[in-house]
């Protein structure tokens, strides 16, 4: 089921069926060895469209990870498809069916990024992953496009990361330091991510003050938001202090589960027994 709706979406839905296929040419006086092969680490330059299509018949299918940067369509910048670059979409085909003018910056945008979506999704690995990066402009239209080329169920997650340190006070507004990456997996029943190995950094943070025979832990919170009404009760610490959950929180635990979690050593008040409880994690 479509997700999303713009000017030209039918014209450009198969447009990267259209797109011939160009020969990679080495440029062998920018190459570090004399011999260049598609097997080599290569950077390509040109038209990404045509690039992405001449990678195609060798790498169909055979792409673990993507990682993008398109353009973020601030209304600021000259991307490839306005009215100043002479595109084949935009000034041959694409007009005579649907006037240019009459296209929104959004809507010219998303013509410009689904036939390149859809090529990038053929070059992915079954068990392959795309991180595709985006700010606020069209972070809502890329999402909506990318279900609809992905399908929403392969979804992984929208990375919010800060790029901006220092407030700009020239803004208008708000002075936004983030931007965003949206993480999809080709196919996310085949997926299988390898998670890390544990660090010594992270193996520190782990001590056995109370000498546990269970070994090393950490103290980590036992209350959460929103507030659970039946979670909510007085906990009275060894050294007598009664203790309610932080306002707008509740405890985790029911009051029998947590009876059962300190008569199993399992709640930390602290090493004088007058802390806050705080739940064990090994």
């Amino acid at each position: 089921m479509a997700t999303i709706q713009f000017k030209g979406k039918e014209i450009v839905r198969n447009h990267h069926l259209t797109v011939p296929y160009h020969e990679l040419v080495p440029d062998k006086k920018k190459s570090l060895t004399k011999k260049v092969s598609l097997n080599d680490n290569l950077i390509i330059h040109g038209d990404n469209l045509l690039a992405l299509k001449a990678l195609l018949p060798t790498y169909a299918g055979k792409v673990k990870c993507i990682y993008i940067d398109p353009p973020y369509n601030t209304g600021n910048e000259k991307w490839a498809y306005n009215d100043n670059v002479n595109s084949p979409m935009m000034k041959n085909w694409l007009g005579k069916v649907v006037d240019k003018d009459d296209l929104t910056r959004h809507d010219k945008w998303l013509c410009m990024m689904m036939p390149r979506l859809k090529l990038l999704r053929e070059l992915l690995t079954d068990d392959g992953i795309i991180f595709v990066s985006i700010d606020d402009n069209e972070i809502h239209h890329l999402r909506n496009l990318i279900d609809d080329i992905f399908g929403d169920l392969n979804f992984i997650s929208c990375i919010v990361w800060q790029r901006a340190y220092s407030p700009v006070n020239m803004n208008k507004y708000f002075s936004q330091n983030h931007d965003y990456i949206l993480a999809y997996a080709k196919s996310i029943s085949e997926l299988d991510v390898a998670r890390l190995e544990r660090s010594e950094k992270l193996i520190s943070r782990y001590k056995n003050p109370d000498n546990d025979s269970r070994g090393h832990w950490k103290s980590t919170e036992l209350s959460a938001g929103p507030v659970v009404e039946k979670n909510v009760y007085e906990i009275t610490t060894p050294s007598g202090r009664k203790i309610f959950p932080p306002i707008g929180r509740s405890w985790i635990f029911k009051k029998s589960r947590l009876d059962e979690m300190i008569k199993d050593n399992r709640i930390w008040f602290g090493p004088k027994g007058d802390a806050t409880p705080s739940l064990k994690s090994f």
